[in-house]
């Protein structure tokens, strides 16, 4: 029992190719490859998540036409506690879905737009317009507008699903082929009915198809909060099981995992975030991506106990600096999304250029 006491706690050595002693460290099974790692990992963990909340005081407080003791200083606060909100219900959807995705299909540079969701949003909005006019789709708002909304995304999603891969030849990458030519179809004809547009409803129509938290509507909070939290609760706690997924089919079924099974799991729970995120403040193509591909980089570790959180915070931290630099400093709110999509669009090609490979 000593014996097996001491080789358990014995330093591990690194020896270079003349046998002389490199460095030395403690043995253990933990998520990250060294102690330095993990103090990194923590470090930054810290720092997006104190980084998001003082910006997100700054878009609270900071530049408030109305003085601190001022009745009126509350209202305004409020209004933009649900910008905040928005923003964290965002960056939770978006990052935490784009992870799992990169899991599921172990591949990290395709996202889950790529199963059609922008393209569905853009074609809803679309189609009102055209078919019913700019009245119409000014009205069509409320429980029930985004109800409809995220329950045909799913409901797509799901169908696509059910169909390749529960078959006998189904598989991930028949999907997403799929999926890339059913989003590629609808943006063909949201395209073309943009076209047969009047400017003044083309005008109306082209803001909604920005992504942005000023879209967003706190009546549909109750709804939405409780769908986040549980669903994002349901991913994190999958997060052992994601891990071996991430290995491969043939890897997870040697530890007994039904990699089907869990494969539609996880996509279901990945189509209730992103139809959550994308009815509520529209499409948002690349941010995910972007948030996603910086925490790889910064987290060191393939364990998703660890990426999920940190993901989460920089995507929040993103979120929040960029409006609060964009509205305060530049007075230009307004293209943030343009802003981000562009930096995300940038590093999407970078990565796609550096591997040479999809």
């Amino acid at each position: 029992m000593s014996t097996l006491i001491e080789n358990k706690t014995k330093p591990r050595e690194a020896y270079d190719v003349d046998g002389r002693s490199v460095h030395t460290e403690e043995r253990c099974a933990t998520a990250f490859r060294s102690k330095r790692e993990q103090h990194r990992y923590w470090l930054f963990l810290a720092f997006f998540i104190i980084g998001g909340l003082l910006c997100a005081f700054g878009l609270l407080v900071y530049n408030n036409p109305v003085p601190f003791d001022s009745p009126s200083f509350v209202p305004v606060v409020e209004r933009r506690v649900v910008a905040v909100i928005t923003m964290a219900i965002a960056a939770l959807c978006q990052s935490m879905a784009t992870v799992a995705f990169h899991s599921v299909t172990n591949n990290r540079i395709i996202t889950p737009s790529l199963l059609g969701f922008d393209a569905l949003y853009s074609t809803i909005q679309t189609s009102m317009i055209f078919f019913f006019g700019a009245g119409a789709l000014i009205g069509f708002s409320g429980t029930g507008a985004f109800l409809t909304q995220v329950g045909l995304m799913v409901l797509m999603s799901l169908l696509l699903y059910g169909w390749l891969l529960s078959g006998k030849y189904g598989n991930l990458q028949l999907m997403l082929l799929i999926g890339i030519i059913i989003g590629t179809g609808m943006n063909s004809v949201s395209s073309f009915m943009r076209r047969m547009l009047a400017p003044s409803e083309f005008d109306v129509l082209q803001a909604r198809l920005f992504g942005s938290v000023m879209h967003a509507d706190a009546a549909y909070f109750p709804i939405v909060i409780p769908i986040v939290i549980v669903v994002g609760t349901l991913l994190y706690s999958f997060s052992n099981r994601l891990n071996v997924v991430a290995l491969g089919k043939d890897v997870a079924t040697s530890f007994g995992v039904n990699h089907r099974r869990s494969v539609i799991f996880t996509l279901v729970l990945i189509s209730l975030l992103m139809s959550v995120s994308t009815a509520l403040i529209g499409p948002l193509t690349f941010f995910g991506f972007l948030v996603a591909t910086l925490s790889y980089q910064v987290a060191a570790t393939y364990d998703h106990k660890y990426v999920f959180p940190l993901v989460f915070a920089l995507g929040f931290f993103v979120l929040t600096s960029a409006y609060f630099f964009m509205y305060h400093i530049l007075n230009t709110p307004s293209v943030v999304s343009v802003i981000i999509e562009l930096f995300g669009g940038v590093i999407f090609l970078a990565v796609i250029l550096r591997k040479r490979s999809l």
